[in-house]
């Protein structure tokens, strides 16, 4: 599994703020219904339903959010870089600036886990994690998401 079959260029994103987590799950769900073709309210009502059994808000910064949701036939993602940090609610107590929304068929069991681990991987390299604080160009920021790497043991 690699990340460039789970985000499309148009499922990357630089914003500004939002003004609450709501506010971002909204984003998360129009902009993966935009890229995608999934519905926008089904979207944020997984994310909203899965973050009520406790914040994937994982530390350093950085946010998982995901749902299992009916009628999606395969793993999507979506990649927001926020420009100013939102309250998140994360295990550490720290501000949120880079989310990574990820979006699974309500069956697709390991494969979820899979690619939530693949992204959690990703986004636990220090390396990869400066450069998308340093770009602001959604294309490079997917770039620097999906390029090649070596695989690791989770």
């Amino acid at each position: 599994m690699e990340l460039s079959k789970l985000l499309i260029p148009g499922a990357v994103r630089l914003v500004g703020q939002f003004t609450s987590k709501k506010r971002l799950f909204q984003e998360l769900g129009e902009i993966a219904a935009q890229a995608y073709g999934l519905s926008a309210a089904v979207a944020i009502d997984g994310l909203q339903e899965r973050e009520s059994l406790g914040p994937t808000g994982v530390g350093h910064g950085i946010a998982l959010p995901h749902a299992r949701l009916e009628d999606l036939n395969k793993i999507i993602g979506v990649f927001i870089r926020l420009e100013k940090p939102l309250d998140y609610d994360s295990v550490d107590r720290q501000p949120v600036d880079l989310v990574f929304g990820l979006f699974a068929p309500k069956d697709s069991g390991v494969d979820h886990l899979k690619a939530l681990a693949l992204v959690s991987r990703t986004m636990r390299d220090q390396a990869i994690v400066t450069k998308l604080r340093a770009n602001a160009d959604p294309s490079k920021l997917h770039a620097i998401l999906t390029e090649s790497r070596a695989p690791q043991a989770a």
